[in-house]
């Protein structure tokens, strides 16, 4: 059930009645400041605006993927869920190179954006800032914090998804490919100390950012959540030694919209 629903001319309208408009309901116009009656035109232009409101997600349930699904959950944002099968090659189709022209997803198309014009974003951190900043959730307000946030929003981006990504392409997937036991030894070093930073953070805190849970916890989880359930080397990288990721990990999955959000875009089943 959406609160704002986009005008055909860009202003924004909010709904007086749960998301429900009538004729002869109040119109809140956002960007004027002024209080109507819903007209049959009105109504005309908000069903128009409920079919080309979705934002439109292209997406695979890999950690990077998950982060987004879990925000428009968590935001109660309406979309279109589009599965990107990246091993068919998906991500290289020009319909999604238009999309994304670094054959990476996740991307979004915002049919309404901050101009009231649709928008385009990818790289997952930028789509969370993005869609943190349209609806005013999960980013806080207050400058000190919300700089802590982008912090360790960065520091996912940075530092957790390349390594713990790097780690697991060596641990499991390159097999017969690299029998020299460097790259393991490499980066499972720089996964646990990585691991070891996030367990120190998270000391006396319920999330990354104190006791709020924001889009540094949401770009971070999925990858320690991958590192078990992708990688299968939780034992192998000792994360029962954690016990403040361990239950951070749980307290962030425990969340119904979180819960929601991992199922988005499943890997297709392998023939």
């Amino acid at each position: 059930m959406l609160s704002l629903l986009p005008s055909v001319c860009g202003t924004r309208c909010a709904l007086s009645s749960g998301g429900e408009l009538f004729c002869g309901s109040r119109v809140v116009l956002k960007n004027q400041g002024l209080v109507a009656r819903a007209s049959r035109n009105t109504l005309r232009r908000v069903n128009y605006c409920v079919m080309a409101s979705k934002i439109e997600l292209y997406s695979l349930a890999t950690p990077n993927g998950i982060k987004v699904s879990v925000a428009l959950e968590e935001m109660g944002l309406e979309y279109n869920p589009h599965t990107i099968n990246i091993g068919k090659g998906d991500q290289f189709k020009p319909e999604f190179i238009a999309v994304n022209p670094n054959s990476k997803i996740p991307a979004i198309t915002d049919p309404n954006g901050p101009d009231g014009k649709p928008i385009q974003v990818f790289e997952s951190g930028a789509i969370l800032i993005y869609l943190a900043e349209k609806t005013g959730k999960f980013l806080p307000t207050d400058p000190r914090l919300r700089y802590e946030t982008i912090q360790w929003l960065f520091f996912q981006m940075a530092g957790v998804g390349p390594m713990f990504g790097q780690f697991g392409h060596f641990y499991k997937y390159a097999g017969e490919k690299c029998k020299d036991p460097y790259p393991v030894e490499r980066y499972s070093t720089e996964a646990k100390r990585l691991l070891g930073v996030l367990e120190k953070r998270l000391e006396g805190r319920q999330f990354l950012v104190g006791d709020q849970y924001t889009i540094a916890d949401i770009a971070t989880f999925p990858w320690v959540r991958c590192l078990e359930t992708g990688y299968n080397a939780a034992e192998y990288l000792g994360l029962s030694n954690l016990p403040n990721v361990v239950a951070w990990r749980a307290r962030c999955e425990e969340r119904p919209a979180t819960a929601r959000g991992l199922t988005v875009c499943a890997f297709p089943p392998r023939e």
